[in-house]
């Protein structure tokens, strides 16, 4: 019995990326069509039912590999599959900065005629109040994007420094 249990337990959460290495894999995988696919295939195991924080970055991972689809129909059909993940995601969990920053992550460097650019600005308000209040590992993760990030201008990244 007890030989049951730790294989069903090992089976399930063999398939669940843990978040530290998710984070590490998020900062490059726009960079080209192999790390998004790479980042679609390690969070393929993910479920709606996991870690929000975990489905928010799969809905990424969706809206990123979408941008390298080569039809049209699909490009626009990912698209919008990722993009709904995400925004249901969020609803779920408002508060979350990291879901937050996923968000505002894809939406500053999506195109315009996609129409999904609506929550930059609240996005942008939200982990700029939020930021003082998260974690130390949570902070550096956020001030690397903050950084980074084109939302952002110089004068609005102090308050990550």
């Amino acid at each position: 019995m007890k030989l049951l249990l730790t294989l069903f337990l090992w089976v399930n959460f063999a398939n669940t990326p843990d978040l530290a290495s998710i984070r590490k894999m998020y900062s490059d995988v726009a960079k080209s069509e192999t790390n998004a696919k790479e980042f679609v295939e390690k969070l393929s195991g993910v479920s709606n039912n996991d870690d929000k924080i975990l489905v928010a970055y799969k809905a990424a991972s969706i809206l990123l590999d979408s941008k390298f689809e080569s039809v049209l129909g699909s490009k626009i059909s990912r698209f919008k599959e990722g993009a709904k993940l995400l925004e249901a995601t969020i609803k779920s969990d408002p508060s979350n900065i990291e879901m937050r920053m996923i968000r505002l992550s894809i939406q500053e460097d999506v195109p315009g005629i996609t129409g999904y650019k609506k929550n930059i600005k609240e996005d942008k308000k939200f982990i700029t109040t939020h930021y003082a209040a998260q974690g130390a590992a949570l902070k550096e993760y956020l001030k690397d994007f903050v950084l980074q990030s084109k939302s952002f201008s110089e004068k609005e990244k102090q308050f990550v420094k």
